[in-house]
């Protein structure tokens, strides 16, 4: 199945007070023993966001003991004159002198065991701002935190450049705290351990590095058993000696200069000179200043100064070489923007972080990595996996980058890499002309949770006939779907060596490599998920691999299957036609009209989505059995469900392959740019009979949905369902319909709820808003009317520029059932807020959205609150590798969480990890005990406090380059 997105929290960094907390409770005894009150382990984590007179405070509150704490008050002071504003967030706050008391809402009452609850307040305040020493609970005191070690890399500087062979030079300083010692620390590339320092000054010395690219952390102990890893430092390790730029992107406006910095990697036994010329491009570009550097044998690690000159007219892109007999050259480009490009210079600036090989976020193949660290779980269980989403962000942000500089060689290989190796080839899906569309599939239930499965095949329960298999075969003469697969394990870390073209090559297989994770029900969440590959060879896993973890039948052959997820092809769609509209705006659309051309073939394929899992007629579809089957255009939903599948047997003379919709439905997957695009842009028309009037249909149906999803503020909530459960079982009574679909709040995946997350919000938004800006539909813009007020109404500017945005949302009735004719008001429909963020990606698309809808609508609210959140991150949230901020992970405790493996059934993963039935999400991933950041969690899991992680995600920092660009062409 396709990715399940976590709700992603963005936070600063938190002030730990961890203590002991016994709480009283009663129990029921046995004997004649009184019961005796449990000793309850609990922490309180005190952030605040301070503006000189004001701040907002933050206050996570974990329970570490053994037993849930039913309904909490939080009570501490303050030295100075802080002043309580408003009645605060996520429970009620009161304040009585220097005295603040905070108690639970109704919707956070109780903590379970190794839960987080979240709160917040804003405050006023006038000289100085003392956080507060000593928090209780209920009105025991926690006390006591020990604070982890502060660790910085201050060797080698981001960026640089050495020669193989020749010594890298790691230095780092490391801080302890409450009256500890620094013990060691750990020097990292990666995630491989190069080496330890135990006394200061802390150093390393590491010649084996190979060539490419590094990333190197340092990670510091203490005495007391903490640890801290300091923020990643990219290099890059080259085959000789090498002139290094500073940057490889440079953006300068009309009339004015800009700089960047080069130096040698190595230091040479004579005098170099080094030339800097441009060398292709935009002739308005000029070296005005070192164009001749000389570095000799004692300052040639020191960086000297290039001057570029714009002329006052010109604009586009130039490449500067500069070069030095006996070494490698660099090259940056130089992309001359308007004189008032404050936001194009921006979107290059962060472009250049984001592809700079040195900071981390592709892998030697080019491939975008989910997040530049490595210990992350969300939707992919691994950092350096990637999804389809990530790939499709590639493309969008090389789109952009054509827009910007008229170069749209990247755009056209950015497509050529994700052909390459996320859309399995025909090697990867062998028996597809075996594929019966009369019988596309064989019903399987989906069940409630884990331990309910395998679930049973069913043959005997009626499937539909696929309407499209054969048109879309007869438009491109091959029997192969061509989607992208939803997941890959891009460094082949699990070891399964699904890479394309090759089934289970095992460990020592390079490169990246297919797998799955979610099979088991919408109560899986990541944490409880076995990994496997797509294609099995039962080289893995059990007797029969893993397929009978998930499906119950007399036996199993070996087969492969993917799973394609419908927003992220969507979003190659919506950025082909970006790319289309400002190529020709260029004059250059001939240069992308071949892949252009892929993705409406991608669009046609992308149909498979509409559908019923099992091709089903669609509407009032109650019975497995009496349900009826589909007989063509009436099995689709003409919405964008959750994902489409396929799949068939490895042995090409076996003869069966198979292929289904999903039944699901959700608002935040819905794109009506991508279905205008297919419907009525030419150059984007797919080729097959039906396709376009297909997507025709799509457009409407999905701004009927919005409309139908709305809530009464004005949100948009969770989707409908034509398989109630995932099995056709019966609705609970007075369920509301959309088109005889049932309304659900969470379809797909209930762990966590798949409406709660704000990101999905505003990603859908964004692409009602572009359509919007587009064409002007009045039925968009009912939606966005409603939505950007209730959206405003809740987003906070403070003085200094940084911001708070929904986080989590919560939801209560249902809307009514839609009538297209006269649309009902949804007055029964609600959402609140139940926590905010200042998530950098999130914001991004929000400000997309707000910026698509002021250009057409002329909205001077949502055009300066756009501004005002790109500004806030620009200017507060920067570092080396991008924009980001700390997030607290609360949800780590899962680490432990048990993984459902029916008793008896045995397995093994690629390097030995056992499966079992007392497995655990770890103990199936040993792999992360490896990793740098691991110490963290062990410390958590012993009960230490919720860690903080600093991540910088593919998509965020994509997403939010693109909303520089956005504003930069629309309202800039």
């Amino acid at each position: 199945m396709p990715p399940r997105r976590r709700r992603r929290t963005a936070r600063r960094l938190w002030t730990a007070v961890v203590a002991a907390l016994a709480l009283p409770f009663t129990m029921l005894s046995t004997g004649s023993t009184p019961a005796q009150a449990a000793a309850v382990q609990c922490s309180v984590d005190y952030k605040t966001n301070d503006w000189g007179s004001g701040f907002t405070v933050d206050l996570t509150i974990t329970n570490r003991g053994t037993d849930a704490i039913a309904g909490w008050t939080v009570a501490y002071g303050y030295s100075g004159n802080q002043k309580l504003s408003g009645t605060g967030w996520n429970g009620t706050w009161s304040q009585s002198g220097q005295a603040i008391s905070v108690r639970n809402a109704p919707h956070n009452a109780t903590i379970a065991v190794g839960a987080a609850v979240s709160t917040g307040a804003q405050f006023s305040y006038s000289g100085t701002n003392t956080a507060p020493t000593s928090f209780s609970v209920n009105g025991t005191p926690c006390t006591g935190a020990h604070q982890p070690p502060i660790t910085v890399l201050t060797s080698p500087a981001a960026g640089a450049v050495y020669t193989q062979g020749s010594a890298v030079p790691l230095a780092a300083t490391a801080a302890a705290a409450d009256g500890a010692t620094i013990s060691k620390v750990e020097f990292y590339d990666d995630t491989t351990l190069l080496g330890t320092d135990t006394s200061a000054p802390y150093s390393l010395s590491a010649s084996g590095l190979t060539v490419g690219s590094h990333s190197l952390v340092a990670k510091a102990y203490d005495s007391l058993g903490a640890s801290g890893s300091s923020t990643p430092v990219g290099i890059t390790v080259a085959s000789g000696p090498a002139v290094v730029a500073s940057t490889n992107q440079l953006a300068v406006q009309q009339g004015r200069t800009g700089t960047f910095d080069v130096k040698l990697s190595t230091q040479p036994t004579a005098n170099v000179t080094v030339t800097t010329a441009r060398t292709g491009g935009n002739t308005g570009l000029s070296v005005t200043g070192g164009a001749s550097l000389t570095f000799t044998p004692s300052n040639w690690n020191t960086a000297q100064r290039v001057t570029i000159t714009a002329n006052a007219s010109g604009s586009g892109a130039a490449t500067f070489d500069s070069t030095a007999t006996g070494h490698a050259k660099s090259t940056v480009t130089v992309t001359q923007i308007a004189a008032a490009g404050e936001y194009d210079a921006r979107f290059l600036e962060l472009y250049g972080k984001i592809t700079n090989p040195a900071n981390g976020y592709f892998s030697p193949e080019g491939i975008p990595y989910h997040s530049v660290e490595t210990l992350i779980v969300e939707a992919p269980d691994h950092g350096h996996e990637t999804t389809s989403e990530a790939y499709s962000y590639l493309l969008w942000l090389q789109a952009m980058y054509g827009k910007v500089t008229g170069d749209w060689t990247r755009f056209n290989g950015a497509w050529e890499i994700m052909e390459k190796y996320m859309i399995p080839t025909k090697a990867d899906q062998p028996t597809n002309s075996f594929y019966n569309a009369s019988k596309p599939a064989t019903y399987a239930p989906e069940l409630d949770t884990p331990n309910q499965y395998p679930a049973p095949l069913d043959a005997s329960v009626p499937v539909g006939t696929d309407p499209i298999a054969g048109e879309l075969k007869s438009a491109y003469g091959t029997d192969d779907i061509y989607g992208m697969h939803w997941l890959q394990d891009v460094d082949n870390v699990y070891g399964y060596g699904n890479s394309p073209g090759k089934c289970e090559a095992g460990p020592t297989d390079t490169g990246p490599s297919y797998i799955n994770t979610f099979q088991r029900g919408a109560q899986e969440s990541v944490w409880e998920t076995v990994p496997q590959p797509t294609c099995d060879a039962f080289k893995y896993g059990g007797k029969n691999g893993y397929l009978d973890l998930f499906t119950g039948d007399a036996s199993y052959a070996k087969q492969w299957k993917f799973t394609n997820a419908p927003d992220a092809d969507a979003r190659a769609v919506q950025a082909a036609y970006w790319a289309d509209k400002w190529a020709d705006a260029q004059g250059k659309g001939g240069e992308i009209s071949a892949t252009v051309g892929k993705a409406a073939k991608m669009g046609d394929y992308l149909r498979y989505s509409m559908y019923d899992k099992y091709f089903k007629k669609v509407g009032n579809c109650v019975g497995p059995s009496a349900c009826p089957a589909g007989t063509g255009k009436d099995a689709s939903m003409y919405l964008m469900s959750w994902y489409y599948a396929w799949g068939g047997a490895t042995d090409t003379s076996a003869g069966w392959a198979w292929r289904i919709g999903s039944s699901h439905t959700h608002g935040g997957y819905q794109n009506p740019l991508a279905a205008y695009a297919l419907s009525s842009y030419a150059d984007l028309k797919p080729k097959s009979a039906t396709g376009q009037a297909d997507w025709a249909k799509s457009l409407e149906r999905q701004l009927e949905f919005y409309r139908w999803l709305q809530s009464d503020e004005g949100a948009i909530a969770g989707g409908a369902t034509n398989s109630w459960a995932g099995r056709y079982a019966t609705p609970p009574a007075g369920k509301s319909t959309f088109y005889g679909m049932y309304y659900d709040q969470q379809p797909v995946y209930h762990d966590p709820p798949s409406n709660q997350w704000f990101g999905f919000q505003a990603w859908s938004m964004e692409r009602v808003a572009e359509y919007y800006q587009q064409t002007g539909d009045a039925k968009a813009k009912t939606v966005l009317d409603k939505w950007v007020d209730w959206a405003l109404s809740h987003t906070t500017i403070n003085p200094d520029g940084t911001f708070r945005i929904p986080s989590t949302l919560q939801w209560s009735g249902q809307p009514d059932t839609w009538n297209a004719s006269s649309p009902g008001s949804n007055s029964g429909l609600h959402v609140t807020v139940a926590d905010y963020t200042n998530d950098v990606g999130v914001a991004a698309a929000y400000a997309k959205t707000l910026t698509y809808y002021a250009d057409r609508s002329g909205d001077t609210q949502a055009a300066s609150t756009a501004k005002a959140l790109l500004d806030g991150m620009w200017d507060n949230h920067q570092d080396a590798l991008g924009i980001a901020v700390p997030e607290n992970r609360a949800d780590y405790n899962r680490f432990d969480d048990s993984v459902y493996v029916p008793s008896g059934w045995t397995g093994t993963m690629p390097n030995g990890d056992a499966i079992n039935s007392s497995s655990t999400f770890e103990s199936i991933r040993s792999f992360y005990e490896d990793d740098p950041n691991w110490s963290k969690i062990e410390a958590y899991l012993a009960g230490g406090a919720v860690p903080s992680f600093t991540y910088h995600r593919f998509w965020a920092q994509a997403d939010i380059a693109l909303a520089m660009g956005s504003y930069a062409e629309l309202l800039s």
